[in-house]
């Protein structure tokens, strides 16, 4: 049981520190940070624009993290805020163009990731990872059975 741990954790932190140097290299175009990628693909999933709390539970990052990156983002004039307190945020056309090249180069991240992989062993790693990530959030609100 201690080496499937020890395998998980490990593979995950190498998948998440390789994950974000990736992103942090293709966001030094924009003078952003890797954790701006995650924002501008949301956002351009919609275009009329969303609220902060929906960023937030789409994004699973909370409310401050939120609004740190998204007045970097509107500084850089790759985001728009409509509405006011409680508005919605939307993408600019400079953010949709960035956001373009970030899903073109996560796709091709991707792909290169999965290199090796059936079809039908991906969607067996997605639902298994899935089931994972499903679980543990059950365990960090309820802990573990004794």
């Amino acid at each position: 049981m201690i080496e499937r741990f020890e395998r998980f954790s490990l593979a995950i932190a190498e998948i998440s520190r390789c994950w974000h140097k990736l992103a942090g290299e293709e966001m030094k175009v924009y003078g952003l940070k890797g954790a701006h990628a995650t924002y501008l693909t949301i956002l351009c999933r919609y275009p009329e624009g969303i609220t902060v709390p929906e960023l937030c539970e789409i994004s699973l990052k909370d409310k401050s993290d939120a609004s740190r990156m998204l007045a970097i983002l509107e500084k850089k004039g790759l985001v728009r805020k409509e509405g006011g307190y409680g508005g919605t945020v939307a993408l600019t056309a400079a953010g949709c163009a960035a956001a373009a090249q970030v899903q073109q180069r996560v796709r091709r991240a991707v792909e290169a990731a999965g290199d090796g992989l059936s079809d039908e062993e991906r969607a067996a790693f997605y639902r298994a990872l899935e089931a994972i990530a499903r679980n543990l959030r059950t365990l960090s609100r309820e802990g573990i059975p004794e």
